[in-house]
């Protein structure tokens, strides 16, 4: 063996070495590309174009009707009349087990899941109410429903989080109400009670 080098002197070659050499540089070369061409992919990661995210979600499979209303700093509300208004939009009216089937070549197809959600795509400083409402209940028993508000932007955070019960057809309470400032953030909490339904009452016999 040379001391120099790894090749038996009399079978050396540079011509080949210089090919083995070229070769490698394009497999290293194949290997960048791949990696350009397919990044890794970032699991369980959804880009949602919204400032805040409010949440509202029953026990899987209940038949009851439970209803989600918002109200803004100026007074705009959704609900399931009025889906969009102002920087906010009810993605969805949930009616329990009245509108969580569909049928597919002559087969009942069921979804468990019960939720509403309400995304706000602007910041309005002030005040922002936050309530649900038992539409209509089949079981006679208490539905315990969730109501979670997540700031979303730049990063997500749980405003708050909570579980109210509601027991009877007509049943409202306030969830939550939060504070705005001018820059998007979170100055203040309550649980004040108001009722929206009545002010959408108030709207609607208005508008007549």
């Amino acid at each position: 063996m040379d001391s120099f080098g790894n090749y038996p002197r009399e079978k050396f070659d540079p011509f080949s070495v210089m090919l083995f050499k070229a070769l490698q540089v394009v497999a290293f070369l194949f290997f960048i590309a791949l990696l350009v061409m397919n990044p890794e992919a970032k699991s369980g990661k959804i880009d949602t174009k919204a400032e805040f995210i409010i949440t509202l979600t029953w026990p899987d499979s209940h038949p009851d009707d439970i209803d989600l209303y918002a109200e803004d700093p100026v007074g705009n509300i959704v609900w399931y009349h009025v889906r969009e208004s102002g920087f906010m939009v009810l993605d969805r009216d949930d009616r329990g087990g009245l509108n969580n089937t569909i049928v597919v070549n002559g087969k009942k197809i069921s979804s468990p899941i019960r939720q509403e959600t309400v995304s706000i795509r602007g910041i309005v400083a002030g005040e922002y109410t936050i309530n649900v409402n038992h539409y209509l209940a089949t079981t006679g028993a208490p539905v315990p429903v969730a109501v979670k508000v997540e700031k979303v932007n730049p990063a997500v955070e749980v405003v708050h989080y909570d579980t109210v019960t509601l027991d009877h057809t007509g049943h409202e309470r306030t969830a939550v109400r939060f504070r705005l400032a001018d820059n998007g953030n979170v100055v203040d909490v309550s649980h004040r009670e108001k009722s929206l339904i009545q002010l959408t009452r108030s709207v609607r016999r208005t508008a007549k």
